[in-house]
């Protein structure tokens, strides 16, 4: 089969820890042994989040004040390069027998998404509320909160088309584990006949829907830090959806920036393939594709 995974942030950096390249190095080595088990059965490609990294990089650049701070587009890409040398470096190492190759990907979006109105995209660390915004004033953040603490948020535009697919597709016949469309891509509009980037961070996991669109994907297989879809989550009658069809999905209500872009994505991919998508733990992920647990979403 050909499998689409879509990493959380939880693949590099648990909640809580420090964003230190050993404590991503150590995470990943853990998520590759996963991985590499379904790499030498199937045809996988890996999309991978970027809040954190993409969040601290922004910092790091306003830190320096002898130069202007970078814009997102540029940070995604920092981050594309930073991750998948991560992720291929651990990969490398529990499967030496195959080629595992970043893509640095730019993908398209509508330069008149309002989503550059309504930023809602989670970047950065957390911080407590009175931190949070202080931040908002002295820095003319969007702030937003994240769970029990707060987080800066910025655009989250669409994705539309993704630039290097052709390459991707190559990469792919030829055998090769893809690492691709990192952080949701890099976002970039077409306009007076040239290529630029803006200011956004694209969704990973409505990328990876798009990416599995393209590539004639079997599954989509969307890995976080909990066990699959929750009714009532965080409740003390939250229960686990198991196996769910995306009419029943698309009428039920999740959480803006955590599962809503998630339902989003796997919704968009079974309408538009009719394969079946996955939500599940990264530590479960043979379990997710052979249906024992996590929550499988159907046509």
């Amino acid at each position: 089969m050909r499998i689409i995974l879509a990493l959380g942030g939880n693949a590099l950096l648990k909640r809580g820890e420090v964003l230190s390249a050993e404590n991503q190095h150590k995470n990943m080595k853990l998520a590759a042994k996963h991985i590499a088990k379904l790499a030498r059965q199937h045809d996988i490609i890996i999309v991978h989040g970027n809040g954190p990294q993409v969040g601290l990089l922004a910092l790091e650049g306003e830190a320096y004040k002898q130069a202007p701070a970078h814009p997102l587009d540029v940070l995604v890409a920092e981050s594309q390069g930073m991750i998948g040398y991560i992720i291929g470096q651990q990969l490398r190492n529990e499967m030496a027998d195959k080629n595992v190759i970043t893509v640095l990907t730019q993908i398209e979006v509508d330069k008149n998404d309002s989503a550059f109105q309504n930023p809602h995209k989670f970047i950065g660390p957390v911080y407590a509320e009175a931190e949070a915004q202080e931040l908002a004033k002295t820095r003319g953040w969007s702030i937003a909160q994240d769970g029990q603490y707060f987080r800066r948020t910025v655009p989250s535009p669409k994705p539309q088309k993704i630039i290097e697919l052709s390459q991707i597709k190559i990469l792919l016949e030829a055998g090769s584990v893809v690492i691709t469309a990192g952080g949701g891509g890099i976002p970039v509009i077409f306009e007076n006949n040239k290529w630029q980037g803006v200011e956004g961070v694209i969704d990973k996991d409505l990328s990876a829907a798009l990416l599995a669109q393209n590539l004639d994907a079997d599954r989509l297989i969307i890995l976080t830090d909990v066990d699959g879809i929750y009714e009532n989550f965080g409740k003390p009658n939250q229960q686990l959806i198991r196996n769910i069809t995306v009419k029943e999905l698309q009428n039920q209500k999740f959480p803006a920036g955590s599962m809503a872009p998630k339902v989003s994505a796997v919704c968009w991919f079974v309408k538009s393939t009719g394969n079946a998508a996955m939500i599940g733990g990264l530590e479960q992920l043979e379990d997710i594709l052979a249906g024992k647990v996590g929550t499988l979403i159907n046509p």
